[in-house]
């Protein structure tokens, strides 16, 4: 099992930066993919970045290229996603989430979640 706790949100003003991070417990952190979802408020969660266990061959949701890069550090057990070009509509809870294997772009095929971290951008 991994659990799983989240950083770094907090209010930021558009066009401003914000890096989260996501750090794991438990053995076995490199054989995890991990994704980073939001979800803002009255919709559904979506995801945002997945990264191999080996920190390769990122992906990201069309809305966040060129503006946010997820990477990892399996040293230290964490992954992170830093965020630069902020606007309004990336208001949401952001959560990581891990999975063994390949990462996948569904929610529903993670198995361990964080509890979420609140970015606020104001316009």
């Amino acid at each position: 099992q991994v659990q799983l706790v989240e950083s770094g949100g907090g209010l930021v003003q558009a066009g401003g930066s914000l890096r989260l991070s996501c750090a794991a417990s438990g053995r076995g952190f490199s054989t995890y993919a991990m994704a980073w979802f939001r979800q803002a408020p009255g919709k559904a969660r979506e995801f945002v970045a997945a990264i191999t266990g080996f920190g390769i061959n990122p992906d990201y949701a069309d809305f966040v290229k060129g503006r946010f890069t997820i990477s990892r550090d399996n040293a230290k057990n964490t992954v992170f996603l830093q965020m630069n070009s902020l606007n309004p509509e990336d208001t949401a809870v952001y959560s990581c989430a891990a999975r063994t294997g390949a990462y996948r772009y569904s929610e529903y095929q993670y198995d361990y979640w964080g509890q979420g971290t609140q970015v606020t951008v104001s316009s």
